[in-house]
């Protein structure tokens, strides 16, 4: 992959890719150090992409098996809260009925927070999540309707504590 190629690809999939690392570690400096690690395994990939599609679920799919990997290790350092990462200018959204929403989704277990952000926020279809995660899609659809079950308890909850 000549230097150009890869910056390109850098520039164009970064942002999505620390999003996704962030939903699943909640740490910024651990979802720093997971994207270098998947660009680095994709300059290391003897892979031939067909398309840019394809290239970007290979690059989620590193993404969220280095997550995996990170999160299920001894080296598992503290995780940063959601306020310190909002602070830093991560999460720009244009309401703050949005941001309260998507701090809500950062909130939920693991196995909803990532099927949910795919969805909605990366806009993959239930086929596409299933494959990129390599489970099946009435998983992805279980898992779609238990997390905004729980998503909508605890907005219900929270509003209550306003």
């Amino acid at each position: 992959m000549d230097r150009k190629n890869y910056t390109e690809i850098v520039e164009r999939y970064s942002n999505n890719l620390y999003k996704i690392a962030i939903s699943y570690c909640k740490n910024r400096y651990d979802a720093e150090d997971i994207l270098q690690t998947v660009f680095v395994k994709l300059l290391q990939a003897d892979e031939g992409f067909e398309s840019d599609e394809h290239l970007k679920r290979w690059l989620i799919r590193v993404t969220v098996n280095c997550c995996k990997d990170f999160c299920s290790s001894f080296w598992k350092r503290r995780t940063m809260g959601m306020d310190e990462a909002r602070n830093e200018g991560e999460w720009n959204f244009p309401t703050s009925e949005q941001s309260t929403l998507y701090e809500q989704v950062m909130r939920l277990p693991q196995k909803y927070r990532l099927v949910i952000h795919l969805y909605y926020y990366e806009e993959y279809t239930v086929k596409e999540i299933a494959e990129i995660l390599g489970i099946k899609e009435t998983t992805v659809q279980t898992q779609l309707m238990r997390g905004r079950k729980k998503l909508e308890s605890e907005l219900k909850e929270a509003q209550y504590e306003w």
